[in-house]
């Protein structure tokens, strides 16, 4: 299932940039991460309040209040910076860059959570890092 959702999750992120890049011409980058930014928080506190998951608050430890937090802060920061690129850059060259991520995720994973870096690994880094260069050349 967790595939499923992750390919869903690639289809809304394109339609994110298509949709930002549309919706963001002649609006400030800030103020446009400012209003997406509240229609997520309402969309994610009514899937807690739908899923009668509010309860788990309560719950949460320290360690995790901080990690959400500073997951929290990474996420805003991407934000504003990816929205201003795409206000300034085109498109089809901004959200390959972005997706770098996946090549920066996989050596911070091996790093600091310790997950195994394989060949097979090894080479999809390579090849999301060149499509990428071939694609912003």
């Amino acid at each position: 299932m967790w595939f499923v959702f992750a390919l869903l999750s690639a289809l809304f992120a394109a339609l994110t940039s298509i949709l930002a890049k549309v919706g963001i011409e002649g609006v400030n980058s800030n103020l446009a991460t400012a209003i997406r930014t509240v229609v997520v928080v309402a969309m994610s506190w009514g899937m807690v309040f739908l899923t009668s998951a509010q309860g788990g608050i309560a719950h949460i430890g320290r360690k995790s209040w901080v990690f959400l937090i500073l997951s929290g802060l990474a996420t805003g920061a991407s934000w504003l910076c990816y929205y201003k690129a795409l206000q300034i850059g085109e498109a089809s060259k901004v959200v390959p860059i972005d997706k770098l991520s996946v090549v920066i995720t996989l050596l911070l994973a091996f790093v600091f959570l310790h997950e195994q870096f394989t060949l097979k690994s090894l080479a999809g880094c390579v090849l999301i890092g060149v499509g990428t260069l071939l694609m912003v050349l």
